[in-house]
């Protein structure tokens, strides 16, 4: 008797939730209304994106808000639906490491069909000019891809135009890659890959990027010590 009466609490926990004022909701119910919300707060963010982009075209806007939202959901279904543990536990074969939790998210999200990104980029090329989706990606990327030139300019002030070029390339396909990644913690693994690639063109450019590196942190920190004692 007291097995099936702990198998019959225990069923009940399953398929429903607590509130805090003690009221019983259906786990159901409380699933689909976070969804609902999320989905609110999606519609929003790509129609907030859009509006910035002031394209004074109503149902080119909505055709652009609508590709963006769909992007957005898929993004976050696939990462909720495929988290870390769904990727064994191993090790990096190119460095040997073993996994973190990070590589494994990343890699169960890189899975995500590549319909989801093309339909997306389809849709933006076809109705924006070629700066306007540079702006959207930005907005998925919260704007890494010139942070991240700031810095390499700041670390190599006598970067060529050609170098320049180059890396901002890398950037730009990191970017373009790293949209279809939910949470910022992935988007900056992305970018981590294609930075490892600047920094490898640089030294294949006649450049010593750990020298060059550690000279722009010894005068950041020169720099801050002079502040401190004026």
């Amino acid at each position: 008797m007291y097995i099936l009466g702990a198998a019959f609490f225990m069923s009940v926990a399953t398929v429903h939730a607590q509130t805090g004022n003690g009221a019983v909701i259906p786990v159901k119910q409380t699933t689909e209304d976070a969804r609902a919300k999320s989905d609110a707060e999606i519609d929003k963010k790509a129609t907030e994106w859009v509006v910035g982009l002031t394209l004074n075209d109503a149902a080119k806007e909505q055709r652009v808000v609508s590709a963006i939202a769909r992007h957005l959901k898929a993004v976050r279904d696939w990462h909720n639906e495929h988290p870390a543990v769904t990727v064994p536990a191993g090790i990096n074969p190119a460095t040997g490491n073993k996994l973190s939790e990070l590589d494994r998210q990343v890699i169960a999200s890189s899975a995500i069909p590549n319909m989801v990104h093309e339909e997306l980029m389809t849709v933006l090329k076809a109705e924006l000019s070629p700066e306007q989706v540079d702006a959207i990606l930005d907005k998925y990327t919260i704007g890494k891809v010139a942070f991240t030139l700031k810095g390499y300019k700041a670390i190599v002030p006598d970067l060529t135009a050609e170098e320049e070029a180059k890396i901002l390339g890398n950037l730009k396909q990191a970017r373009e890659q790293a949209i279809d990644y939910k949470s910022m913690k992935e988007i900056s693994a992305i970018f981590e890959i294609y930075k490892t690639k600047c920094e490898q063109y640089l030294n294949g450019n006649g450049r010593n990027w750990h020298a060059l590196f550690k000279a722009y942190v010894d005068k950041v920190k020169k720099e801050k010590a002079q502040k401190q004692s004026n």
